[in-house]
């Protein structure tokens, strides 16, 4: 007798999957994503384990239980990897797991890993929206940050994209870099809304611990800028891009009408994602499940029949619900109370209860017609009020 077709309520019943590459031609000063740069032998084996863990969790009953919107590719920098591979991993994903009509795949780049094949290779295998790591176009700046690439190369592969037919592309940029000011900053800016692409992803540099930017930075060998002239940088940013038809939907992106990106807003509702590759974190209905880091590791394990899992959780449904506030916080629409109490039988009025009324009397959190939001001037504080939610 066949299972009985499981019900899921509407805020679960679509799920969205990323699918991690930790490769990367060099390792940048800042970075402590889960990426290795000097071990491009393994790629090959890595993505053959990558189409074993698809072929798995493609049968898995959490799986054949949802339909998918989105496929997310990053990294690491994916587009290192032979686009053949590559390509043959997003289609076997995409024939493995039941997509949405018109699903959004993006896949996460660097300007000097992109050609006119690759970018070719791409478009054949279904990816519909690209995302390019610039973080700079000073020279200056790109050396201090360790990328590999220069300002000519962005501009050029964005070029190329365009020319591949990529009608959906997304910058990445950086501020609050050592030595940058908001002029600075202003520059960069121009520079990239000049190329007119969808969407921007703009973040402020953080000093990981254990980054040799955090080296240089406790040796007085690298000075950051002050809180103040990050917030100069942060006026720029609102004042150029809401000018140029950009609408700030998230803390740090940006995109024009009908380019928010799927993916993200997905993770920021704190809905489900299957996770895929090493070191990647997936959450399965409110469960955490967190793949082995190293991509030899990975590759072993699947080879070996064995489940490549490091780490899981199931989070008690008011850390659930929390995490959910905070991160739904971070979009400017803010969390719809209606869908928490649908989520978790529990409202942020009655659940905060005394700290919620204070920052409703501060003026740091607004509610508006069944929504609660960061207000205005809440958001560049935005981590400090979450803070009193946690």
């Amino acid at each position: 007798m066949p299972a009985p077709a499981v019900t899921r309520p509407a805020w679960d019943s679509q799920a969205a999957i990323y699918l991690h590459i930790p490769f990367c031609k060099t390792k940048c000063r800042y970075c402590s994503f889960n990426s290795h740069a000097g071990r491009e032998e393994e790629i090959a084996g890595y993505l053959a384990a990558l189409n074993t863990h698809i072929r798995r969790l493609a049968g898995h009953p959490w799986s054949r239980s949802h339909s998918f919107f989105s496929l997310y590719i990053g990294g690491g920098t994916p587009t290192i990897c032979d686009p053949a591979l590559l390509g043959q991993v997003i289609r076997n994903c995409l024939t493995a797991f039941s997509f949405c009509p018109e699903p959004e795949i993006t896949v996460e780049s660097n300007p000097n890993t992109l050609s006119p094949a690759k970018l070719q290779a791409l478009r054949e295998c279904g990816v519909n929206r690209l995302s390019i790591g610039v973080q700079s176009f000073s020279p200056a700046q790109l050396k201090s940050l360790g990328r590999s690439h220069t300002a000519e190369d962005a501009v050029l592969a964005f070029a190329m994209a365009r020319e591949a037919g990529f009608a959906n592309i997304n910058l990445d940029l950086m501020y609050g870099l050592p030595g940058l000011t908001a002029e600075g900053w202003q520059q960069t800016l121009e520079q990239a809304v000049s190329l007119a692409p969808e969407h921007f992803s703009l973040y402020e540099l953080m000093v990981e611990e254990k980054t040799p930017l955090a080296a240089l930075v406790a040796g007085g060998k690298v000075r950051l800028p002050s809180e103040d002239e990050v917030a100069d940088m942060e006026a720029v940013t609102s004042g150029l891009l809401a000018g140029r038809g950009y609408e700030r939907y998230e803390i740090s992106n940006y995109a024009r009408p009908g380019f928010t990106c799927r993916h993200n807003i997905n993770y920021w509702q704190n809905r489900s994602w299957l996770a895929l590759g090493a070191g990647a974190v997936g959450s399965l209905s409110g469960m955490k499940v967190t793949n082995v880091a190293d991509p030899l590791v990975y590759a072993q394990r699947m080879s070996s029949n064995q489940e490549p899992y490091s780490e899981m959780e199931c989070l008690s449904r008011p850390a659930h619900f929390r995490e959910t506030v905070i991160m739904g916080l971070r979009m400017l629409e803010g969390v719809s109370i209606r869908e928490l109490e649908e989520r978790f039988q529990l409202s942020p009025l009655t659940y905060y209860g005394d700290t919620l009324q204070a920052l409703l009397a501060q003026g740091l959190v607004v509610l508006d017609d069944g929504f609660l939001r960061l207000s205005s001037q809440a958001l560049p504080v935005a981590n400090q009020v979450l803070a009193q939610l946690v």
